[in-house]
């Protein structure tokens, strides 16, 4: 299982990276540890890519990967500190606006960001391949 952190600041930006082995724009995140708490895990991944510590604030979507297996829990977080800051697996550190988001991310890790700045509670369910949502 996987998670990812969608940091929003104030003023409506988000964190993202540009992976190191793939050079792709994602929010950061990764594969949780055996016996790690989901949430410990989300601000675990986000402060190792970024640099960033954040606090949890919400589920905001659960997204497969149907060619891989994979599936992914995605929440909505809040900056607390930190300071930006490169790692084995970030190349860039960025924060984006939501148009950003869209020009520079591909669709599956796009809409991860964009159902994460929905203000409704409930979380999305999505599926897809790797690519493209199915």
């Amino acid at each position: 299982m996987s998670v990812a952190g969608v940091v929003v600041r104030e003023d409506g930006q988000v964190l993202a990276i540009r992976r190191a082995d793939n050079g792709t724009w994602e929010p950061p995140g990764g594969v949780l540890e055996l016996t790690e708490a989901v949430e410990d895990g989300v601000r675990r991944e986000v402060f190792e890519e970024t640099g960033i510590k954040v606090g949890v604030e919400r589920l905001t979507g659960v997204y497969k990967n149907v060619s891989r297996g994979i599936v992914a829990l995605v929440f909505r977080c809040r900056p607390e500190g930190g300071t930006e800051r490169l790692s084995d697996e970030s190349a860039e550190v960025d924060w984006l606006t939501p148009a950003e988001v869209s020009d520079r991310m591909a669709e599956v890790y796009a809409v991860r960001v964009l159902d994460a700045l929905r203000d409704d509670a409930a979380p999305t369910v999505r599926t897809h391949d790797g690519r493209i949502l199915l």
